[in-house]
């Protein structure tokens, strides 16, 4: 459970604004867990951090942001623009690589500038950058607020897209399995939840956005309806040929100091079939749970 529901485990959450803050929380081990990128994951077991990616966050969720009067269409228009990214370890940074060598176009044509996610959209309506790649709703923001514009959503340009992954401390695994078994299951139930109703998104966006995100519902409410797809919340299996193809792209463009295999930093071995989990969902906290 967390704060806001009433029955299994007390998992405390804690929420973090920049990736370099959750990596040295991870590295000190003052969390047993965290939802951190996956090259980032990578990256940390090669040199030498005892975690293992355990399951997804989700799938999707990522767009690329310009603004709305940029006259800049498809890609070839990011060609000499400065687009700000999570973090060179985000898988976003990876899509961007990716992107310019199927369009044809050098790694250095465009200027790809490292930003903490809630900074991006501020920075798009200022101008001091021409657009951005990062994950809801920070996505969203510019568009709800009118000053942007989608130019692609991930799910178009390299579907079932995997931003976030869930990675464990190893000792948590090898001495209280049990406890990680029930993190990955109260995901994925979640998750089966979210994406079986509209409505069941609509309940989750004002219990999250008061009690987690401290957002303003609405904006929660476009990110898990416009479109549905936008983000999705089941598949959410850590699979080797998704991972390997992030791990060839990161190594590729100098992002992983080394080649990382699949074994060495993921345990799929939790994840069960989402037909045998269920959970009454009556017991889904109010929006006027206090935090």
């Amino acid at each position: 459970m967390t704060d806001h529901s009433d029955e299994g485990t007390l998992f405390r959450s804690r929420k973090f604004t920049d990736w370099p803050t959750v990596k040295e929380a991870l590295i000190s081990k003052d969390i047993g867990g965290v939802f951190i990128l996956a090259p980032m994951a990578m990256q940390l077991v090669a040199d030498g951090i005892p975690i293992k990616v355990v399951y997804l966050g989700h799938r999707d969720g990522t767009a690329i942001i310009v603004g709305k009067d940029s006259g800049i269409n498809d890609f070839k228009g990011l060609a000499g623009k400065t687009i700000a990214i999570p973090s060179r370890y985000a898988n976003q940074n990876i899509l961007m690589h990716k992107s310019m060598k199927e369009w044809g176009m050098p790694y250095d044509s465009i200027d790809l500038r490292e930003l903490p996610p809630p900074e991006h959209p501020t920075a798009l309506q200022a101008g001091t950058i021409d657009g951005y790649i990062v994950g809801e709703p920070f996505a969203a923001k510019a568009e709800v607020d009118g000053f942007g514009k989608v130019l692609y959503h991930t799910k178009d340009i390299w579907p079932e897209f995997i931003s976030c992954v869930l990675v464990v401390q190893e000792d948590l695994i090898e001495g209280r399995r049990e406890l990680i078994q029930e993190l990955v299951d109260g995901i994925a139930k979640s998750g089966k939840w979210l994406d079986e109703d509209i409505e069941h998104r609509m309940d989750a966006a004002e219990v999250s956005a008061k009690n987690y995100y401290f957002q303003d519902p609405e904006l929660l409410k476009y990110v898990l309806s416009k479109p549905v797809d936008r983000v999705k919340y089941t598949n959410l299996a850590p699979l080797k040929p998704d991972f390997d193809e992030i791990m060839e792209l990161a190594h590729e463009i100098g992002v992983l100091s080394r080649r990382v295999g699949f074994d060495e930093y993921a345990d799929p071995s939790f994840v069960r079939d989402l037909e045998e989990l269920d959970w009454n969902m009556d017991r889904l906290p109010s929006a006027e749970s206090k935090p």
